[in-house]
């Protein structure tokens, strides 16, 4: 376990993204996944009010698991609000923010939240309006510690310095875009991460699974919903980052996957890439990263074959 930044909370240094979680993966498919990923070790659960193709699926599926198994104060739990399709949701209004946080509660079927995220900005929405609404529900003791995704790095810090100038619960986590083929994170929140001592947790890890390797030149196509996003990677030049990943993955004798992961927590501040899987086989690919130390010659090589300009 590794401390996730200023929180007095200890993760796994991987987090289980539960995105897929009844959008790709089915209840039984995702319950073996969680199983399989606690029976390893990992105790850190990602998912959102707005999981994926039904408002609240992902966190009911999740509720059901943690109730059968009596497994809530094991596990470090993490949901979001603001964020979806339907307009209703996709706002920072203090009423939406209460009324959604008791939501996932409920369909949690637990009483708190470890990490409640602020999933997209709202520029509509006064900031400070937002983040009196996320400081009073750590106040009732329903949130443990606030988190923020999806803000740009000047919305970020305007939401930093308020919450400290108005003595408000602070964003202590940030989760960003970040991976191996795309690194516009670094030269915009890294700077943010670095100066207000934030814990990353970097979300589509494996940008979208092509770093995991099954998407390449030639090769037949996968059935995912995510083959042509993952794809179009190819065409950016991420060959360069497949050929990197292959050569330390066999050196190594693990997958690019692990790889991958692996070169994520290399960076300053990130604790706990986060990355799905709808299948314990996937899951398999991935969870030989927690374990698998780059050398800087193998971090090097990675770092250089997607270097941004």
């Amino acid at each position: 376990m590794v401390s996730l930044g200023r929180t007095n909370l200890d993760v796994f240094p991987l987090c289980l993204g539960g995105n897929v979680f009844g959008w790709t993966a089915d209840e039984q498919q995702s319950r073996a996944v969680l199983d399989a990923y606690t029976e390893a070790g990992g105790n850190f659960v990602d998912t959102a009010n707005s999981y994926l193709v039904e408002h609240g699926r992902s966190e009911t599926l999740i509720g059901r698991w943690l109730k059968e198994r009596g497994n809530r104060d094991q596990i470090v739990l993490a949901t979001k609000v603001g964020g979806g399709r339907d307009p209703r949701y996709r706002n920072l209004r203090a009423d939406n923010i209460r009324s959604e946080a008791h939501a996932s509660l409920d369909r949690l079927q637990t009483d708190y939240v470890d990490l409640y995220y602020v999933h997209h900005d709202d520029q509509e929405t006064p900031l400070e309006e937002s983040l009196r609404a996320f400081d009073a529900l750590v106040t009732d003791g329903v949130v443990r510690h606030v988190a923020a995704s999806n803000y740009s790095p000047e919305r970020l810090t305007e939401a930093l310095r308020l919450q400290r100038e108005l003595g408000l619960a602070e964003f202590t986590v940030l989760q960003p875009h970040y991976n191996l083929v795309e690194r516009d994170y670094e030269r915009t929140l890294a700077p943010i991460a670095d100066e207000w001592d934030l814990a990353v947790l970097p979300y589509y890890a494996l940008a979208s699974g092509f770093l995991t390797g099954k998407y390449r030149p030639g090769s037949a196509e996968v059935d995912s919903p995510r083959a042509q996003r993952a794809g179009e990677y190819l065409a950016k030049g991420g060959g360069g980052a497949l050929e990197a990943l292959d050569q330390v993955a066999a050196a190594r004798r693990t997958t690019p996957a692990a790889v991958a992961i692996a070169w994520l927590l290399t960076r300053p501040h990130v604790v706990a890439p986060i990355a799905s899987a709808r299948s314990t086989g996937q899951l398999a690919e991935i969870l030989p990263a927690v374990k698998l130390e780059l050398t800087p010659a193998e971090t090097g090589l990675l770092s250089s074959a997607t270097e941004p300009a």
